[in-house]
């Protein structure tokens, strides 16, 4: 019996669960949405929420002017983030590196995420279920933002337009 034990192996060492859920959260984090299996993703839903929790710590700080405290969050943020390639820097190519994927997840994070869900006191995500996956039999689950807004697509954009336009060309002409 596994009494007081909580959080699920999900099959892998523990330093591998951490990677995992490390980047889960990144890739949750900067797409807003994230389709996995439904262990994977009641696992990453509280990960994820402490994370949301210290990026609204940090931006609270910041616009209260407590910048250390600020900075103290933040640090305590990129620990839920995947660290991007650190040790891969050689002489013979430019040293110059793009922002990894973590960076850009904690400045999201610190940034528009806080002032999201800067009036809300936790439960930042949503789990729907997908049913199986049809090659294993898997249970798959979407793990989202309660206010997530979708984003439309361009053609859905066009198609919303084009749809205006013969609205009031239809509306003109029943009225003539």
């Amino acid at each position: 019996m596994r009494h007081l034990v909580a959080h699920r192996k999900l099959g892998r060492t523990s330093a591998h669960r951490k990677s995992l859920l490390r980047n889960l959260c990144t890739s949750f984090v900067l797409n807003e949405r994230l389709v996995t299996t439904l262990p994977k993703a009641k696992e990453l839903r509280p990960f994820a929420e402490r994370a949301i929790t210290l990026g609204r710590r940090a931006y609270s700080a910041r616009q209260e002017g407590s910048e250390q405290s600020a900075l103290h969050a933040t640090r305590l943020l990129t620990l839920f983030f995947f660290s991007g390639n650190a040790g891969s820097e050689s002489k013979q190519h430019n040293s110059f590196k793009e922002r990894t994927a973590g960076v850009a997840a904690v400045k999201k994070v610190t940034g528009e995420l806080a002032e999201r869900f800067v009036d809300r006191p936790g439960g930042y995500t949503r789990i729907y279920k997908l049913g199986p996956r049809k090659g294993d039999g898997a249970e798959m689950a979407l793990i989202e933002f309660v206010e997530n807004k979708p984003k439309k697509l361009e053609k859905d954009k066009e198609k919303d337009k084009d749809k205006g336009k013969t609205k009031a060309k239809t509306e003109k002409t029943k009225k003539k």
